[in-house]
């Protein structure tokens, strides 16, 4: 087999997500998933549950997942990349665990992991990790020999992540009236997340303020370059936020994207396009918190906005993930590889080092450098 396609060490690819609820009488379940050890009461995840609801309890992310799912194993095909790939949910079928123990039971003993989340932060990153961990401690409490798992590196700024999303903010571009395209602002939205997550996101000799804002920005410039180059226009720009779910006392990152909307009308800017670096796929963050609350506040105001696409299952997309995970192969076999990435940052770590996105009680995490299982 050439080395450009050998997986070797990895014998399968876990497509781990976040999961969502497939009907309406799996969204009180799922949420009680989602906030396990919080204590919060049944009638309060009823309330919170309505965004689901109105798109009939199904979130989006599942079958966004099946998309991708069939991505990767189309590319691997047809680039003769012979390595199963699997998919699993940290709170909804596909369990984790469930998946893990299949793999086991199919002999997969070194599984090479890509999450569904492209940013570091603890709940982007470690929760992943520790999620790894829960599941493999199961299995081994099961007599199940556990395999090892290793996370695919942060993929924010790999050009088969950041060109589908240019050409997408390129097309909600072209779809604003004439008259107010050259003028469009740029607002830029990801989940917020609180502060001290953020300023601890990353490792512990991270860039100040931390990698979650870092990372973010850097994806930000490398599209408001590319966009001014295809167009010939300067845009104004801003990173905002989103999707807040915290205690009000507790400080999380600003502007809410409504805010910002509502500043930039005040100050006469004619549209805007937003643009959800944050989200790989058009999540229910997307959908309710963008696609409905945030285009109705446009709507009021009267200020012409787009919503640019996600990622999504673009073949570029999948194309870079073999590429990750042939590169992490080539690395793990003690062969240098030239790492792919756009931007001042550059490519990011393959092993998290320890420290790295902290958690507010420290809990075993697999796939890093203070891993229990090696």
């Amino acid at each position: 087999m050439s080395e450009l396609r050998d997986p070797a060490p990895y014998d399968a690819l876990l497509l781990l997500s976040f999961g969502g609820p497939e009907g309406p009488d799996d969204v009180v379940p799922f949420l009680e998933n989602v906030t396990r050890g919080r204590g919060i009461p049944k009638e309060r995840l009823k309330e919170v549950g309505q965004h689901y609801f109105l798109f009939g309890g199904v979130s989006p992310i599942n079958e966004q997942n099946r998309a991708l799912l069939e991505a990767l194993r189309k590319d691997f095909a047809e680039h003769g990349l012979d390595l199963p790939v699997h998919w699993g949910n940290r709170n909804w079928a596909p369990y984790l665990t469930d998946v893990l123990r299949e793999m086991a039971a199919e002999g997969h003993r070194r599984i090479a992991v890509l999450t569904t989340s492209a940013y570091a932060s603890y709940s982007g990153c470690r929760q992943y990790r520790e999620n790894l961990a829960d599941a493999l401690a199961a299995l081994a409490a099961e007599g199940v020999e556990p395999p090892r798992v290793d996370k695919l590196r942060h993929y924010f700024n790999h050009p088969g992540f950041v060109r589908p999303m240019v050409e997408g903010v390129l097309a909600s571009l072209a779809d604003l009236p004439e008259d107010v395209r050259d003028g469009a602002h740029l607002a830029f939205t990801t989940h917020s997340i609180p502060t001290a997550a953020a300023e601890s996101s990353g490792p512990e000799d991270g860039p100040e303020g931390g990698a979650y804002v870092a990372q973010h920005l850097d994806v930000a410039r490398l599209i408001v370059d590319a966009v001014r180059d295809e167009t010939g226009v300067e845009r104004p720009w801003e990173l905002v936020y989103q999707s807040r779910s915290g205690a009000p006392h507790v400080p999380w990152l600003e502007p809410d994207i409504c805010d910002h909307l509502e500043a930039l009308d005040a100050a006469g800017a004619p549209a805007v396009v937003m643009v959800p670096i944050g989200f790989v796929s058009d999540h229910m963050e997307v959908l309710y918190d963008l696609d409905t609350e945030a285009e109705a506040k446009a709507a009021e105001l009267g200020l012409p906005v787009r919503r640019s696409a996600t990622v999504g299952a673009d073949p570029r997309f999948a194309a870079a993930v073999r590429e990750l995970v042939l590169e992490r192969a080539a690395n793990e076999r003690g062969q240098g590889v030239e790492r792919c990435a756009l931007g001042p940052l550059g490519p990011s770590h393959d092993l998290c080092p320890v420290g790295c996105c902290p958690a507010r009680a420290p809990r075993p995490a697999a796939a890093g450098a203070d891993s229990p299982y090696a």
